[in-house]
């Protein structure tokens, strides 16, 4: 049996799940410069769940359309992370009906129990504080990849 390679999920829709810190990298990376309206984030503490509808850009296919010369994509994407038991924000306002957000990065500080803080970094200062009691976050593609309006890769000069 071998490991799956990054290039697998080029054609098919994706479904992600992390248990682990190695598991979260790649989440983190495949929703880096995604982009959401705030109305899109919800917590159901019953559930204990936080859920973002995210417009990702589609980095697994990124290469290939460069090579083809075609456009670049972006496809709608359900970010979930269970088992949460208390989120905070910062740097937003979560009211604002018009504001739309940009993920950076997620990452998890872990405790010595094995619970923990989930951080989702965005764009221009905001954060997202999840309490977790594990990690438990999945990723799954909900629609088919659409044509990135800008027509750009997104560019993150040093």
């Amino acid at each position: 049996m071998t490991d799956a390679r990054f290039e697998d999920g080029a054609e098919q829709p994706l479904r992600l799940f992390a248990h682990d810190t190695d598991d979260l990298v790649v989440i983190s990376a495949l929703v880096q410069d995604a982009i959401f309206p705030s109305v899109e984030m919800a917590w159901h503490p019953r559930q204990r769940r936080f859920a973002i509808l995210l417009n990702r850009f589609r980095w697994e296919d990124r290469d290939a359309a460069a090579q083809a010369g075609r456009k670049f994509e972006r496809v709608r994407s359900v970010l979930e992370i269970n088992d949460v038991t208390h989120v905070r924000s910062q740097g937003f306002a979560r009211s604002a009906q018009d504001l739309v957000l940009s993920v950076l990065s997620i990452q998890f500080d872990a405790q010595d129990d094995g619970m923990g803080e989930i951080l989702l970094t965005l764009a221009g200062d905001g954060l997202v504080a999840l309490q977790v009691e594990c990690l438990n976050i999945s990723l799954v593609d909900v629609t088919r990849p659409y044509i990135a309006l800008s027509g750009q890769a997104p560019n993150h000069p040093a």
